[in-house]
């Protein structure tokens, strides 16, 4: 069977990994290859500050909690590994701070991952889907210990200050400005950011910006984690989309990874794909 993913981000290859993972000993042979206009380090999961925390109030939405947990639960497994290091796996203490109380097919491929993130729009016409343009500067600041995220909920969601350090440099914030596609970063953004970002922490006047950075969270009401069937002229086409993260791609990941390839066996299932045995 050949699987095709479209998508190079943190979504893509975890949905890529999943299948693999769970499939790889049953269907033979079992392709899965991955589509994309961009790939590291050129994607918005590399340019993302790489924090794993939830939107401070769920929406109710149950299943985007459980794919949350288990994606800490995966990433936490690593944390004592030998990989911990090449993965940027690590514990950090930091702040939440408030304004106000905070709300607890011509491929061949017989499946298609559908993992394009902001732009899977231009695949399916999706008018749920938006873009949530994010400008972040990355810089060197080694004496930041402590991420401290900002919430006003007049702005909302990332439009005020917040600083992240990384394993190597500081990710400084934020804006989100729905419905804007530019990807080139703004003179005026950079400005406010790092204002803002000064009077937070004042000690950032001694840092070195090292790079501006813009990218495009797909932003939806919720995810869109589910199956379709799709016909190309005599052919039945199985997709399965996984997009729509907002800015939370990679808190979410492997649980959505892990809900796609439960899907993908749906699929296996429906299609009475043969399978063999390890002997």
């Amino acid at each position: 069977m050949r699987v095709a993913v479209i998508g190079a981000g943190v979504i893509g290859l975890s949905t890529a990994q999943s299948i693999y993972e769970q499939y790889h000993g049953q269907v033979r042979p079992l392709t899965i290859e991955v589509y994309a206009d961009r790939f590291t380090p050129l994607t918005t999961s590399d340019g993302a500050a790489g924090f794993w925390q939830p939107y401070l109030y769920d929406k109710g939405n149950a299943e985007e909690t459980k794919w949350n947990k288990e994606t800490f639960d995966y990433l936490l497994s690593f944390l004592h590994s030998p990989d911990a290091i090449k993965m940027g796996i690590f514990l950090q203490s930091g702040y939440n701070l408030c304004t106000e109380s905070a709300p607890l097919a011509d491929s061949g491929a017989q499946v298609i991952i559908n993992c394009s993130g902001v732009r899977s729009g231009e695949l399916q016409p999706d008018p749920e889907l938006q873009p949530g343009r994010g400008q972040i500067l990355k810089v060197d600041a080694p004496w930041i210990k402590h991420w401290i995220l900002t919430h006003n909920f007049t702005k909302g969601t990332y439009n005020s200050p917040y600083i992240i350090p990384g394993s190597r440099l500081v990710t400084v914030g934020g804006v989100f400005q729905l419905g804007n596609w530019s990807e080139m970063n703004s003179s005026g953004d950079h400005k406010k950011i790092w204002e803002e970002a000064c009077e937070l922490e004042p000690s950032l006047t001694h840092a070195r910006i090292v790079e501006d950075w813009t990218g495009l969270r797909p932003v939806r009401g919720r995810v869109r984690l589910e199956r379709e069937s799709i016909q190309s002229g005599p052919r039945t086409i199985e997709v399965i989309h996984n997009y729509g993260h907002g800015g939370y791609g990679l808190t979410i990941h492997r649980g959505c990874a892990q809900e796609a390839a439960r899907l993908f066996g749906e699929i296996l299932k429906l299609t009475r794909w043969e399978t063999k045995s390890h002997l």
